[in-house]
């Protein structure tokens, strides 16, 4: 037998984001639910075909998702937050994608008012997935029929069975959150179990040979208990679905003190993520039984840089040399989700940039490279050979002066003038605000006027005068919003930036980017990440202009938005031929100097934000002291260049802070902001018993969902977290940007917000000690 070449998985969006607009346009009624599913079945049928063409002998099917993969096996599994059971009855009949979506975004329809589920990192990346919910006594059963009618499609369209992909029960139990007490959610398996088994006896009856269970918690951290659940899961799978073959996939990680459980789980292959731990290969060929097989994930799933045949035919060749070719398969090393469509769209980047990079539709073509040359065809490694070389001799890349300044950094340099508590002091003389003061996280929604504006100047269509007053006439009027609205701290809401990590990328050097190279981040939410090719370096101001002009608009205090060094680093494609830590201190800065021009210019509360700090986390616990030790002081190295009366706060998104917060706390930020509304403030528990000692901004609504949440809501949330941290440390702000939302929904919500914050410095400081 031939070695076989698979795919774990494909972007769903569409290279034009078609996915996204049509989500967003049945959101908001413009398309009925017909015309989203033909969206969805143009798009699904055309990346079965492109897989196809691409030389892939197993298609996976079931990996696109209207919103989450999760999610989608959340429904699957009937496991269904009792909450919703008014939405069943409410939608139309057969209306299964209202429930869906629902429970990802909220319901606020026909008077009923129901908050969404939660939503969190998929490990350490910049996807979010939506939380499962389970109860002590959780009951699953087979609800939607999706997964079904996607292996029926697929092997219609594409005339050979494809390979159904499913979230392995023990990942997908791990994945989500007991929402009461008693009880671990692992011990749902015995619930689970029959039920998955089902879903995996009804593909096989429809004609399924291979099977790809996504199982990523086996390269984490597991108990004995979790061991035991996959051993037992793994074991009745097995018997009960005879001649199935199963393919475990585990990526992000090797799979180290789980090797031997992970050999010994009776499946036809397992397939491991080659490119974040190579070492895994030699620890792992020994323990395989004789009958497993191996996918070597040697094509980089989650980067744009092109692939190195040489040390991708290394780890083949070793394979192969101790299983054979017919046990021995290739692949990208995780589901190509978190990389651009395709390259061949990005006609403005130049030829020397471009041929450095490989995105999703050309590491299917790379993994059909890689086994044409083990097959003898060596002309693509000549080609190849050279790329890797030019770009290792770039004279783009090296800069000595930032290399220099950067090598020169000094623990002074990461440390501010004086210790939080004289600092609080010299920040509440100047400011002088309320207990509870308000304000936001710093963007506010971007209007289809302004993102077309944009493009419009872009393309030369509107002079740099016009688009200039444009903006100041959208900055002033958000200002006199929030004026009238009765905030606190004002920002001036980011018209003239495009994304918070992107448009500090056009300001830097070393930075390219892309017209197309678009990824899911979380449901509709697109992001287009900078790469990061060469040294990082600052040749001149990029926020001054915007918010010294908001300031001028206002007395009351203007909030300056930066992106910090590790949300930059994370939330671009960064270069792989350097530590990821150097990197970041090139990027911290150039954030200090902006920082520091910012205070010069009469500027004295600055946000540094860092929503990434959490989701760069290694998955291992044993790896994370280091890189925790770099990004903090990363991070501190960028904000600690300003004097003590200027006030710095800094954000980060849905996080469980619980394992690291004594790192957040070394950060120390004046002020930090999270997001805490769909855990109901349950987040603040970990800062309450660290007792965090540096103010905190707990989110009180959630706003990636539509749904305004009303005053006693809020209050309730803010009395919440008056039981759990002092009264003079407390904010009150949204989850996160406003970026997405739309005007009445976000006019409506912050005027909740405030008359919360006011009811709250009326009831709560009556009743409970500072």
């Amino acid at each position: 037998m031939r070695m076989l070449k698979h795919n774990l998985g494909y972007p769903r969006m569409g290279a034009q984001r078609q996915l996204k607009k049509a989500c967003e346009s049945y959101w908001q009624g413009r398309i009925g639910r017909s015309e989203l599913f033909v969206t969805a079945k143009r798009l699904q049928e055309e990346h079965w075909q492109l897989q196809q063409a691409a030389g892939m002998d197993l298609i996976p099917c079931n990996d696109f998702s209207f919103y989450d993969q999760v999610l989608d096996a959340t429904l699957l599994f009937g496991a269904v937050p009792d909450r919703y059971a008014p939405v069943v009855t409410d939608v139309a009949e057969n209306a299964e994608i209202d429930l869906y979506f629902a429970m990802a975004r909220g319901y606020q329809q026909r008077g009923l008012d129901i908050t969404a589920m939660e939503m969190t990192k998929w490990f350490d990346t910049n996807y979010h997935y939506i939380v499962p919910e389970f109860k002590k006594d959780q009951q699953f059963r087979l609800l939607s029929n999706k997964v079904f009618n996607a292996f029926d499609a697929a092997k219609h369209t594409l005339g050979v069975t494809p390979k159904p992909v499913l979230i392995g029960p023990v990942s997908y139990l791990l994945l989500g959150k007991e929402k009461e007490t008693g009880f671990r959610r692992i011990e749902l398996l015995k619930n689970l179990l029959p039920v998955y088994i089902s879903a995996l006896q009804k593909l096989q009856e429809q004609g399924a040979v291979w099977v790809q269970l996504d199982e990523p918690f086996l390269a984490m951290d597991l108990s004995e208990a979790e061991k035991e659940a996959y051993r037992h899961a793994y074991a009745e799978i097995a018997k009960r679905c005879k001649g199935l073959k199963l393919m475990l996939a585990i990526y992000f990680e090797g799979l180290q003190d789980n090797a031997a459980l992970a050999a010994n789980l009776p499946v036809c292959c397992l397939h491991i993520d080659l490119v974040r731990a190579p070492l895994q290969l030699d620890e792992l060929l020994p323990l395989l039984p004789p009958k497993t097989s191996l996918s070597l994930g040697v094509v980089d799933g989650r980067n744009i840089w092109k692939n190195d045949y040489e040390l991708s035919l290394k780890y083949i060749r070793k394979a192969v040399e101790v299983l054979g070719e017919d046990r021995v398969m290739i692949a990208p090393s995780c589901s190509l989700l978190h990389t651009p469509a395709d390259l061949s769209l990005e006609t403005e980047l130049d030829d020397e940039m471009r041929s450095w990079m490989a995105f999703a539709k050309q590491k299917l073509e790379e993994v059909n490279a890689l086994n044409e040359i083990f097959q003898g065809n060596n002309s693509p490694l000549e080609l190849n050979r050279q790329a890797i070389a030019a770009r290792a001799a770039s004279d783009r890349i090296h800069k000595p002066a930032v290399k220099a300044r950067t090598a020169g950094i000094t623990e002074k340099d990461a440390q501010r003038e004086s210790a939080f508590p004289h600092r609080q002091q010299l920040q509440s003389a100047r400011f002088n605000l309320p207990l509870f003061p308000t304000t936001t996280i710093g963007s506010f929604p971007q209007t289809d006027d302004i993102r077309q504006l944009r493009a419009q100047w872009r393309k030369g269509q509107v002079t740099n005068e016009q688009y200039e007053s444009a903006l100041e006439q959208a900055t002033e009027k958000t200002i006199r919003l929030q004026e009238e609205l009765g905030l606190d701290v004002l920002v001036h809401g980011e018209f003239e930036r495009n994304d918070m990590v992107e448009y500090f990328g056009e300001m830097l050097e070393g930075f390219a980017f892309t017209k197309n190279g678009w990824v899911q981040s979380y449901g509709s939410r697109c992001v287009k990440p900078p790469v990061i090719y060469g040294d990082v370096s600052r040749p001149a101001d990029m926020t001054l202009r915007w918010t010294k002009f908001a300031q001028s608009c206002t007395k009351r205090p203007m909030k300056a938005m930066l992106t910090g060094p590790v949300t930059i680093l994370q939330w671009s494609f960064v270069r792989n031929d350097q530590p990821r830590s150097l990197t970041t201190d090139q990027i911290a800065l150039a954030i200090r100097d902006e920082a520091v021009a910012l205070e010069n210019a009469g500027i004295g509360i600055i946000q540094i934000d860092e929503p990434a700090i959490r989701e760069g986390l290694p998955l291992r616990k044993a790896d994370r002291d280091a890189y925790l030790q770099w990004a903090v002081r990363s991070f501190r190295v960028a904000a600690s260049g300003v004097r003590d009366d200027t006030q710095v706060h800094t954000h980060m998104c849905y996080s469980e802070f619980n394992d690291i917060i004594a790192h957040i706390a070394a950060m120390d930020a004046d002020v930090i902001t999270i997001e805490t509304s769909r855990s109901q403030m349950e987040l603040l528990e970990a800062f309450a018993d660290f007792k965090y000692p540096n103010e905190i901004g707990p989110g009180v609504y959630d706003i990636h969902s539509p749904r305004v949440p009303g005053v006693e809501e809020m209050v309730r949330l803010l009395e919440k977290a008056a039981e759990l941290l002092p009264l003079r440390n407390l904010w009150v702000n949204p989850d996160c940007g406003l970026k997405t939302r739309k005007w009445p929904e976000t006019r409506a919500a912050l005027e909740n917000m405030v008359l919360a914050a006011r009811a709250a410095r009326e009831k709560i400081v009556l009743n409970v000690p500072a």
